[in-house]
């Protein structure tokens, strides 16, 4: 009887170490050092984060909860995070959200996609991969400003520009517009102001970031971390402030512009988008460069 109570004790023991063991394991895992002093991407900007569609299986807008109010070609793939939305010619149409509409300053727009280059043949047809739109405004097409991959010519695979257009409104209710866009080559036309990257990113998921600045009028566009977009055209309105503000009623949509949403396209460049979208994030403030570094690697992490 002795014997057995010691060894009784004994295995007890030995449970009790291995369990505080695994436990001590388990904390060091959990405590993940932080990236750009964050321990998850929810906490990048949070206090000026105004929209976010996790995605996950739902086209739910977080922070408003609101839902698409038409939901065409969609269905749930593994994403970047959980699941993402994957189109088939197919988009996210949603209702107007006021936090968005409310914006009238920065801007900061960020998603995770994977698109194709929809141009096969040098003589083929081509249309833009939208990403993220905002309905409103004389242009109704782009709306105030639409996030898309456009392949512009471009016929390798992995070729793909990613452009944000916009058309908002100035402080005295006419349009104020332009673009912005990568060049993934250096074109004979080019002169010393423009600058190109051969980031390539066709047939995989890519983080995509567009800012606006509007304390400069400056607008940029950022690709896995690392900003891409043409400089030249980055700067308007001669560097003086302009505030992004929206035509309303506006709302968003997702994999498509609002010509397409709404059924009124006759364009043949214009398109739902084939592809897949995740993460995605609107924010009324312009997110610095480290901060977009800082969301891409959170994101890529998982966290």
């Amino acid at each position: 009887m002795k014997t057995n109570k010691i060894l009784l004790s004994a295995f007890a023991m030995t449970l009790a170490m291995a369990t505080l063991s695994s436990c001590s394991k388990s904390s060091e895992e959990d405590a993940l050092p932080a990236i750009g002093g964050y321990n998850s991407a929810d906490e990048v900007g949070a206090t000026d984060l105004v929209a976010y569609w996790p995605l996950n299986g739902s086209g739910v807008e977080a922070k408003s909860s609101t839902a698409p109010s038409a939901t065409v070609g969609t269905t749930w793939v593994s994403g970047v995070k959980g699941q993402g939305a994957s189109f088939n010619a197919g988009f996210l149409n949603y209702p107007s959200i006021a936090a968005i509409n409310n914006i009238n300053g920065s801007m900061t727009i960020s998603c995770w996609a994977n698109i194709s280059n929809t141009k096969a043949t040098a003589g083929g047809n081509s249309t833009i991969s939208p990403l993220v739109s905002f309905s409103g405004g004389s242009n109704s097409n782009i709306g105030n400003l639409c996030l898309m991959g456009n392949t512009h010519g471009l016929i390798s695979s992995d070729s793909i520009q990613v452009k944000a257009e916009y058309h908002f409104k100035k402080p005295d209710n006419t349009d104020f517009n332009g673009d912005c866009i990568n060049m993934i080559k250096q074109e004979s036309w080019m002169d010393a102001t423009h600058t190109w990257n051969a980031n390539k990113i066709g047939n995989k998921w890519a983080h995509i970031v567009w800012v606006w600045d509007a304390a400069t009028a400056n607008t940029r566009i950022y690709v896995n971390g690392v900003k891409i977009s043409n400089s030249a055209w980055e700067s308007r309105n001669n560097n003086e402030a302009m505030p992004f503000s929206f035509f309303t009623p506006s709302h968003p949509i997702i994999g498509a512009t609002p010509s397409i949403a709404d059924g009124t396209n006759v364009e043949t460049w214009n398109a739902a988008l084939k592809g897949k979208v995740d993460e995605v994030r609107v924010w009324k403030k312009l997110l610095t460069a480290g901060d977009i570094n800082s969301l891409y690697e959170l994101e890529l992490a998982g966290r």
